[in-house]
């Protein structure tokens, strides 16, 4: 059985041009400051629609950047029709509320006592 396909609405697509034209620039913050807002506003975002809309060019690392920000960031998956007809399965990215500390250790000695290298 195929999963339901989703695409974005013209009205979700404004909404996104509009946030990406308020934040100018190609920095990472300025690019993790759009997907902050599109989240806040929106609920959710698709790396499809962060892509295209919000001109991130690679939404994991935004997504990154707010996890190390301290924000509660998650992702499930879907599937979207792209312009040329074509299913793709892609992140679903949604903000759960709040924040927590962001945690400064990432060095590898930290994961040996769970088991992973």
């Amino acid at each position: 059985m195929n999963a339901p396909l989703h695409t974005t609405p013209p009205e979700r697509i404004a909404a996104l041009q509009a946030i990406r034209d308020r934040h100018r620039g190609d920095s990472a913050s300025t690019q993790a400051a759009r997907l902050l807002e599109a989240l806040q506003a929106l609920g959710h975002i698709t790396t499809f629609e962060a892509s295209r809309f919000l001109d991130l060019y690679d939404p994991r690392a935004r997504k990154l950047n707010l996890v190390q920000q301290g924000h509660r960031v998650l992702t499930t998956w879907r599937t979207v029709q792209t312009e040329c007809g074509e299913r793709h399965r892609v992140g679903s990215i949604l903000c759960s509320g709040g924040r927590h500390e962001a945690r400064q250790d990432r060095s590898p000695d930290r994961w040996r006592g769970a088991g992973l290298r």
